[in-house]
């Protein structure tokens, strides 16, 4: 599933809800080479990086390749340190329509909110 993040992070689990849409549980990997350059002594989760785990999760949900076409809202809340908050839950609202899918993410860890956004991709 992983190829630009590999052994950043391991999906734990997941499970489509009632309401359709998806629950995944990640736990990032602390000691990956990115946590030694953002920022030395203090690491925190890339934004991109973020973005990227929304991507990969959705790209598993719906067996399909995709490209971010747009973002909108990107919201980011609270700082992801992968040595003290290393288990995340992402919420992943995906719709699709004429080859195009819309996914509303709510990522946290705890009761902590720590990204929002809605992104559209195009299936290639």
């Amino acid at each position: 599933m992983q190829t630009i993040l590999t052994n950043f992070y391991t999906l734990e689990s997941s499970e489509k809800s009632e309401n359709g849409s998806f629950i995944a549980k990640i736990k990032l990997n602390p000691d990956h080479e990115i946590f030694k350059g953002h920022f030395p002594g203090n690491p925190v989760t890339p934004g991109v990086c973020m973005m990227q785990i929304v991507k990969d999760l959705t790209e598993n949900f719906t067996a399909s390749k995709l490209f971010l076409k747009s973002a909108s809202n990107v919201k980011f809340m609270a700082i992801i340190n992968p040595f003290e908050t290393p288990e995340l839950v992402l919420q992943l609202d995906i719709t699709e329509k004429d080859g195009e899918l819309k996914v509303k993410n709510t990522t946290s860890f705890g009761e902590t909110i720590a990204l929002k956004l809605s992104v559209n991709y195009t299936k290639i």
